[in-house]
């Protein structure tokens, strides 16, 4: 309960940020030889976000998060996976983690000093992944929304967030695999059983984003 207030109050300081022009968007290759394209919002000088999407969804889906991070003074990078958009798949026979190292890289690259990742559902277990497979210190924070099987983590580096509805399917094995990354971390269940990003159609829009905007910090 005394989450569910903190956050309740929380999303009621979040600013809703108005559309603004339309992001810039860039591509770059991954390490498999794959080819990403991403929309970059911002122009955060500290902080990078990766925001890596759901099976059902793109990068465009991410853009009212990713207007409300820059805000707060991140670099926003939401990209297409390989296979949805213009992004082509590398070498790699499962290269999402692939396409988030780039994403990561390119922010780094950018002169970037923290860079986190959000994902969700398909885009979670990636994230993880990615995490895992980073060396350590490249991504500060993860944030995993609904995320799917994840199958090391105890592998995860950095602090991790987990998300998820309180009701939705699958949402014990979540709880287990959270309860096993080794970083620090945090847990937030929103009422309701909406899965990942379908949770920003829900009466807990709020409420999630801005679990997300206090767990990455900004101005």
């Amino acid at each position: 309960m005394r989450v569910l207030l903190a956050l309740t109050l929380l999303a009621a300081s979040v600013r809703i940020v108005p559309a603004a022009g339309p992001p810039r968007e860039i591509s770059f290759a991954t390490a498999d030889g794959g080819t990403v394209v991403a929309d970059v919002y911002g122009d955060g000088s500290t902080d990078g976000v990766v925001l890596a999407h759901g099976a059902a969804f793109d990068k465009e889906s991410w853009r009212p998060l990713a207007e409300t991070l820059a805000a707060e003074g991140h670099r926003v990078l939401a990209l297409d996976f390989r296979g949805h958009g213009r992004s082509r798949a590398g070498s790699a026979q499962d290269g999402l983690a692939e396409d988030l190292l780039a994403a990561v890289g390119w922010l780094r690259h950018a002169g970037l000093g923290r860079v986190a990742i959000v994902g969700a559902s398909l885009g979670g277990r990636a994230a993880a992944e990615a995490a895992a497979a980073a060396p350590p210190g490249e991504i500060d924070r993860v944030v995993l929304l609904s995320p799917a099987a994840i199958p090391e983590p105890e592998q995860v580096r950095g602090a991790t967030l987990l998300v998820a509805s309180a009701e939705e399917p699958g949402v014990a094995q979540m709880k287990a695999a959270y309860a096993r990354t080794p970083g620090p971390r945090r847990i937030v269940l929103l009422p309701g059983s909406a899965h990942a990003q379908h949770i920003f159609e829900t009466d807990q829009a709020a409420a999630l984003t801005a679990a997300i905007v206090d767990f990455l910090g900004g101005r």
